[in-house]
């Protein structure tokens, strides 16, 4: 009789993936897949004090259905051995959570730091441990100090304590195994066999010799024993891993027996989200419909509509079956003390634009006018949480973030993480730090075009950067660079979603610290927290919204929606082009775009926001529009055969047949391909990761194949996903693009009717936007405005409004008076401030501006400035080198000369009792050109001149052609020219080495 031989089981319960960075060289999903094929019973993530990467572990073994295992490594600084925890059940793993936490938001952690001590464990998890599962993982060379801390773990956690070994084939390992199992028996706990592994495959060694030389800042050739002496630490089959503990085969089952008694997992984390929003006695549902028909009223003071009235009852009734009230309640909060403070905001995103945010206040598209499908995002078919991202004034938004942790608690208020992977060139430099190449060579290679996401560069590439490509050290920095590529350098903070929760925050994700004073963010990103349906509120910075605050504070305006709308005079300015400072349209792309799209009304910018971008290109979308747009082609809407001709007609008749939108995409999907909702969804994220994972071609079939069974032609289904896939990370959501187009109108209103008021706003909310100040002014003044220089008797901080000079000043040109919306003001002069000034502080200018009050409005001349001011001479040097000082009667030259006649340094209380100054010499007079140099090098900008102005002759003997004789030219004719460097391209900025000044 032939006796069945039992197949070996074992589960891997000690995996580093990428998350323990620089310790881990293979991602969770290369880890969970390769486990699965070697056939483990389980696999338990464990990353170095870190639950980062369990997320994207959890969603890979749940679409392979291997059981995963939820843990960390805890690692700790007072000498103690590290130790395996895992979590059994949810409240241990909010143990665990709280642990990591804990010693993540140390007042002396560092971003990117954990302080655990062995104590700390003890404080945490108390008397029964808390439930976790530990494992004591022993030092490549454990000693006699090791049984020691068993004894201290397993009285911790009694019955709930192993000790783990691992065998790496090294001559020792037979000795060093008994002794541990030993050292375990005495202990009376099991051991537990475990391979401690950093990749899931040998090959990722030489990857990982990389991570240890950038990690320990040495190079390759100086890395010595900090390298591992083999390839072992990968992940092992059950018959390999019975093999090397053939003499410990229960260590080896007991690997079964600890995962069989974790079986958390991360669908456990039921959400919750806070309730305080709604008052006692009151439903957040109820509370939320009451708050949205008292803000329909004010929207709409001469009744409401009929429309908007039937779009609040439908949405209401899909807020109330998803739960979603508190949600929009929250950001509600959030609004109300921005508005309450004064802050400018505006929502956008899919639940953003609905009926329900405009009558609360968060954004200021009208559904009255505007056709957005709210249920396109939310339903009640998917399960997927709202989307609603309000943009602040970028000065002022810390005073929200701050608020939002006030409000709740940083134990239950946190922002979400967002990870930094290394690209090309950052990929590059660690690399050729590691092989020892010199800095000028590593540099040359980072230089180099790369290819799409860090596809190695031609050889011809690597001769142009004056390298040769056969040599082995180039070409080993160049494939281990292409390798470290896409792997997370660190966490960071995201730009301001924030998640907040009713119980503790720190119990479900840990909460670290972040670089930034008075911040704190979770260790999960956007994608993790979506995957297990958490809700995010998003607080973001818009530079705009600032500047559109500091117009209305000019002009007497308070809302968006103040601004008159379909204004024509608004319209003609963009059709033309002139756009310059307008928010969105200002880049030259967009400038190209605006007189072939030749807007009119506002659904028209919310396409020119959405149509230059790089998705509706790749995906051969503009074209086809604009031929549309224009009447020169018919769109290609066809049916079914068989079914409804006009089904994609509902989906695309807008945007003429092109779907130039993620929610088109997913409704072609879903009305022409039969998609579910999960499937639709699932394209939507496919489309937001295109050029990180590559996951879209996993739709292809499933698109094609649907459209063609739905009776679509072959070729027209491939023109579709061919469409779809050119979106990558770059479709724009409808949304989203309506709530930008509305700043896009509003600015633009700004700049044609209000243009100084407009320049002096973006003035005063630098750094912002595409242009620098020295364009924008120039821009201005193109329009008619007067721009006035800095001036220590006339000028403030900030930028400033003054009475127009001449026959053009009246009552209207004072600075803050106001005109009907709509109505042209006569335009008022701008007076630059002295923020204008580098190396200016706010500070020593107030202390300036109190010395002019003092002096009686004016200081009348040098003396009384330097007696009133009580300025340093270094602070009045800056002042005099950005020609501030000529209402004193002192041009540039002359007050350099004055002040370099004070005793430099000296303090203000000296400088106040100086005797009479001596008369000023007969100083030779400064070039026009050397003003505008200085202009430029003080403060941007020169109201004198242009640059060009003073070297175009001398171009021109070198044969340069101005810009308007290059539409006389033939095609591919070299030209000479020159100008002023005003933005520099991406792609193209590595080419521009020497710009003016």
């Amino acid at each position: 009789m032939t006796v069945p031989v039992v197949p070996p089981a074992y589960a891997e319960l000690a995996v580093a993936t990428a998350y323990s960075f620089l310790r881990g060289a293979s991602h969770a999903h290369e880890l969970v897949e390769r486990a699965r094929d070697l056939g483990l019973s389980a696999l338990a993530v464990t990353d170095r004090n870190s639950l980062a990467g369990v997320v994207r572990a959890h969603v890979a073994a749940r679409d392979c259905g291997l059981e995963l295992v939820i843990g960390a490594r805890l690692a700790f600084e007072d000498g103690a051995p590290d130790v395996l925890a895992y979590a059994p059940d949810r409240a241990a793993y909010g143990r665990l959570s709280r642990l990591i936490a804990r010693g993540a938001m140390r007042d002396d952690a560092l971003k990117g730091q954990c302080r655990l001590v062995f104590d700390d464990l003890a404080d945490e998890l108390g008397p029964d441990g808390g439930g976790l599962l530990l494992a004591l993982m022993p030092p490549s060379r454990p000693d006699d100090g090791l049984e020691p801390w068993l004894g201290r773990l397993s009285a911790l956690a009694p019955g709930r304590c192993w000790l783990a070994a691992t065998q790496d084939l090294g001559s020792a390992d037979a000795r060093r195994l008994d002794r541990l199992a030993a050292m375990a028996e005495r202990a009376g706990v099991p051991l537990l066999a475990v391979n401690d592994v950093l990749y899931h495959d040998a090959g990722r060694r030489p990857l990982h010799d990389v991570m240890t030389c950038i990690r320990e800042h040495v190079t390759l050739a100086e890395a010595g024993p900090r390298l591992l002496g083999n390839g072992e630490r990968r992940l092992k089959s059950p018959a390999e891993m019975a093999r090397l503990f053939r003499d410990h085969p229960a260590a080896v089952a007991e690997s079964l027996r600890l995962a069989g008694l974790c079986r958390f997992s991360l669908d456990e984390l039921t959400y919750e989200y806070p309730n305080e929003t709604a008052p006692a006695g009151l439903t957040p549902q109820a509370h939320l419909e009451a708050l949205a028909l008292d803000g329909a009223r004010w929207r709409y003071p001469h009744g409401i509509p009929r429309k908007v009235s039937d779009l609040l009852r439908e949405e209401f009734a899909l807020i109330a079956y998803k739960d979603y009230a508190r949600y929009f309640l929250t950001v509600h909060d959030v609004v109300r003390f921005a508005r309450s403070r004064g802050i400018l905001c505006q929502g956008r995103g899919s639940a953003a634009n609905s009926a329900v945010c405009y009558c609360l206040g968060i954004t200021a598209v009208d559904p009255a006018e505007h056709d957005l499908l709210f249920a396109r995002f939310i339903s009640t078919e998917r399960d997927e949480p709202p989307d609603i991202d309000v943009d602040f004034e970028h000065e002022r938004r810390e005073e929200v973030i701050q608020y939002i942790y006030g409000r709740y608690g940083r134990h239950r208020a946190a922002i979400c993480a967002t990870v930094i992977h290394y690209r090309p060139r950052s990929a590059i430099r660690e690399a050729g730090k590691v092989f020892g190449l010199s800095e000028d060579v590593t540099g040359a290679l980072a230089g180099m075009v790369w290819g799409a996401w860090g596809e190695a560069p031609p050889d011809d590439h690597v001769r142009q950067a004056g390298l040769d490509p056969q040599n082995p050290v180039i070409a080993r920095a160049v494939t281990m660079a292409r390798e470290l590529i896409g792997f997370p350098r660190h966490l960071s903070q995201h730009v301001g979603g924030f998640v907040l929760t009713q119980g503790r925050l720190d119990e479900t994700v840990p909460v670290v610290n972040a670089a930034m004073a008075d911040r704190t963010f979770i260790e999960w990103d956007k994608d993790d927290i979506d995957a297990l349906g958490l809700m995010k509120v998003d607080v973001l910075a818009l530079g705009m919204l600032t500047c559109i605050r500091k117009a209305f504070g000019l002009l007497g305006l308070t809302e968006l929606a103040d601004v008159p709308q379909d204004d024509p005079a608004v319209y003609d300015m963009l059709c033309a082009a002139d756009s310059v400072g307008v928010f969105q349209v200002e880049s030259r792309a967009q400038m190209n775009m605006l007189p072939r799209l030749r807007p009119r009304t506002f659904y028209d910018l919310v396409i020119e926001v959405a149509i230059v971008r790089p998705g509706p290109i790749q995906g051969d979308m503009v074209h086809p529009y604009l031929r549309r747009r224009q009447g020169l082609e018919t769109p290609e809407l066809p049916g079914p055969a068989g079914g409804d001709p006009d089904e994609l007609r509902k989906v695309l008749g807008k945007t003429l047949g092109v779907p130039l939108f993620q929610e088109q995409a997913m409704q072609i999907a879903i009305t022409a391909a039969g998609f579910t909702p999960a499937q639709a969804d699932g394209l939507r994220r496919a489309m937001a990761t295109f050029r990180n994972v590559g996951t879209i071609e996993r739709y292809r079939a499933l698109l094609v194949e649907g459209m063609t069974a739905r009776g679509y032609q072959r070729d027209f289904a491939e023109r579709c996903f061919k469409q779809i896939e050119g979106f990558g990370s770059y479709g724009f959501p409808e949304s989203h693009a309506a709530s930008f187009a509305k700043l896009v109108y509003v600015s633009s209103w700004l700049k044609r009717h209000h243009p100084a008021a407009f320049c002096c706003a973006i003035l005063n909310s630098q750094p912002m936007g595409f242009y620098a100040p020295a364009q924008l002014v120039r821009d201005a003044r193109e329009h008619g405005v007067e721009v006035r220089p800095i001036d220590v008797e006339a000028s403030l901080w900030d930028c400033t409004l003054e009475e127009a000079s001449g026959e053009e000043a009246s009552g209207a040109n004072r600075a803050g008076a106001q005109a009907e919306p709509g109505e042209d003001m006569a335009c008022p002069a701008v007076r630059l401030g002295f923020r204008m000034v580098d190396g200016a502080s706010q500070a020593w200018v107030e202390q300036l501006l109190q010395g002019r009050v003092a002096a009686g409005g004016r200081f009348g001349d040098f003396d009384r400035f330097v007696r009133f001011s009580r300025l340093t001479p270094a602070q009045m040097l800056r002042l005099a080198d950005a020609d501030a000082l000529r209402g004193l009667g002192l041009d540039r030259r002359s007050a350099l000369w004055r002040i370099k006649g004070l005793e430099r340094g000296a303090p203000a209380p000296l400088l106040a009792a100086l005797p009479e100054l001596e008369a000023l010499p007969d100083l030779p007079q400064m070039a026009a050109s050397e003003h505008v140099v200085a202009d430029y090098q003080t403060h941007r900008l020169s109201l004198r001149d242009h640059p060009m102005r003073f070297l175009r002759a001398g171009v021109t003997v070198l044969g340069g052609r101005p810009c308007d004789a290059l539409k006389d030219m033939a095609d591919r004719q070299r030209v000479i020219t020159a100008g002023v460097v005003l933005v520099r391209h991406p792609a193209l900025g590595s080419l521009v080495k020497h710009p003016f000044l």
